[in-house]
């Protein structure tokens, strides 16, 4: 199995998360894209409760799409939700077909030397990485290679959704128009999510 996971707090997921997971099975030899909701994750803070809205949540926005699924491995191993220690767990579950590989933006990788186990992971994953800013510049990356890190990017266009953003707009009652799959809509407003943070 060719595996493409898509890791995030997802807090909560939006309609950029699924464009991208889109774009990736679309362009790339990907079966399926796994989600895999942090339920604890390093470098933030967490609320139980919310981890199982989060969990909801994706499970709502990837429903109608037969080549995502969602997994709980995060929720069952406990603890920090550290990637190396996730990747790890996938890889004794699934039978893998070469490296997993690994969606994420140029943000997060630009620091991953500072993740985890970084040595160790580098070395399990092939990532796929997507621009999260305007000035994008390929060059810029090559220092990556030269550290043993195996990735391509995924160029698509830039697409500006935040779930800083969001949440945000919920408190303060704006506008939600495209940004947000629909039951997800419907399952934050049922819920009362994202109110007086």
């Amino acid at each position: 199995m060719k595996m493409c996971i898509f890791s995030g707090t997802f807090n909560p997921i939006h309609n950029g998360h699924i464009y991208i997971a889109e774009y990736i099975l679309r362009n790339f030899d990907f079966s399926k894209i796994l989600f895999i909701p942090a339920l604890n994750p390093p470098l933030k803070e967490s609320n139980p409760k919310m981890a199982v809205h989060r969990f909801k949540m994706v499970e709502l926005a990837i429903a109608s799409n037969p080549k995502f699924e969602i997994s709980d491995v995060e929720y069952r191993m406990r603890g920090k939700s550290y990637s190396y220690n996730t990747i790890c767990e996938l890889y004794k579950e699934y039978k893998v077909d070469g490296k997993i590989n690994f969606i994420l933006g140029t943000d997060a990788f630009e620091t991953l030397d500072n993740w985890y186990e970084s040595e160790k992971l580098r070395k399990l994953l092939n990532f796929i990485v997507f621009v999260r800013k305007n000035d994008f510049d390929e060059n810029k990356y090559s220092n990556m290679k030269e550290k043993g890190y195996s990735f391509e990017f995924a160029k698509m266009q830039f697409n500006d959704i935040s779930s800083t953003e969001i949440r945000k707009r919920i408190n303060e009652n704006l506008s939600l128009a495209g940004l947000l799959p629909e039951k997800v809509e419907r399952y934050i407003k049922e819920n009362g999510l994202y109110k007086n943070q």
